[in-house]
């Protein structure tokens, strides 16, 4: 494999990333930083860490509907859920 068809495959790899977890608004951030350490936030920072590497302007809430597929602030009102105290406690001892 050569370094576009690298690239290629990794931009559709994100791509695919991105979709499923925009269609699986059930899984809450918090318990995919629980079993990943990463959520989508992450991804969005990361996605905006790549853009100012490469001297692309995108602010942290472009990069946010991005990732969520809109605006974070209308994720949130849909689709987050307050966390439980086992999984902040979970959240809590994985930050050690």
């Amino acid at each position: 494999m050569n370094d576009q068809q690298r690239l290629e495959l990794e931009a559709a790899a994100f791509r695919r990333l991105v979709q499923h977890l925009r269609e699986r608004t059930d899984v809450q951030n918090i318990d995919l930083m629980n079993l990943s350490g990463f959520c989508r936030n992450c991804l969005s920072k990361w996605f905006k860490a790549a853009a100012d590497d490469s001297g692309v302007t995108v602010t942290l809430d472009e990069a946010r509907e991005e990732v969520y597929g809109m605006p974070y602030a209308d994720w949130k009102a849909q689709y987050q859920k307050e966390a439980s105290a086992e999984q902040q406690a979970a959240f809590n001892q994985g930050k050690h």
